[in-house]
């Protein structure tokens, strides 16, 4: 099996697309992600070698490189999100399980600025589409806060169906917060996230377009006796 099917690429649907992260991206990460520190921290798996804070250029640079590495063996797609050529975010389809699992997680950050103009659903649908109908695989899961209602809002419009709450999954912004497993397989979508996007399913929630704030792989801790999917359960201010 070449596991290194269908990259690098490029992927586009109108002003958004996804291309390869370069190492020459370590500028324009390190500037986005300390501009949206306060925005990104709620959400995002506590990395120490990438930083939220302005920092100098090492550990983004280092952070690329692991990324890169990982995308020859197979393991990943990571890709910038750029809306009209300009740089606004990050979206990975990562740890990738072939064999008989052939599974992925897909997480995903956007700049605030960009919020809101539905450049996240389209990017997730680019990705999730080339990772069924061209890389092969099968399995593709979102791992989100309950708390994160916008990151949220982006799977449920493209179909991805609520798996239940893994209890204390990931690191976030200072303890071990639950997350929702969100999944989607190849079977459930034959023609394609970006066709459900572009047309709409009557049968799915109602939302507003939009982009989620910080990555699919992160959500929240005790909340209270609530069940943690409610989504009418208070944001947190702070945890």
């Amino acid at each position: 099996m070449n596991r290194r099917q269908g990259w690098p690429v490029t992927l586009q649907e109108g002003p958004v697309a996804l291309r390869p992260l370069r190492l020459r991206d370590a500028a324009a990460l390190r500037e986005i992600r300390a501009r949206n520190e306060e925005w990104l921290r709620p959400w995002e798996p506590t990395y120490p070698e990438m930083p939220l804070r302005t920092t100098g250029l090492t550990p983004y640079v280092s952070m690329l490189q692991a990324v890169r590495r990982e995308a020859r063996q197979g393991l990943s797609m990571p890709w910038a999100v750029t809306y009209g050529d300009r740089f606004v975010g990050q979206l990975t389809v990562g740890a990738i399980v072939w064999g008989s699992a052939r599974s992925a997680q897909v997480g995903y950050w956007i700049d605030s600025a960009y919020a809101g103009h539905g450049i996240t659903p389209t990017a997730v649908a680019l990705a999730v589409d080339h990772s069924f109908f061209r890389v092969g695989l099968h399995r593709i899961e979102a791992n989100i806060r309950p708390e994160n209602r916008a990151s949220r809002r982006v799977v449920t419009k493209l179909g991805f169906r609520d798996e239940g709450v893994r209890r204390r999954q990931l690191h976030i912004d200072g303890a071990w917060r639950d997350h929702i497993c969100y999944a989607v397989t190849a079977e459930e979508v034959p023609q394609g996230l970006l066709y459900r996007w572009r047309h709409g399913d009557p049968s799915g929630p109602s939302a507003e377009p939009g982009s989620g704030p910080g990555s699919a792989l992160g959500p929240q801790g005790p909340n209270g006796g609530r069940d943690p999917r409610d989504p009418a359960s208070p944001h947190p201010g702070s945890n």
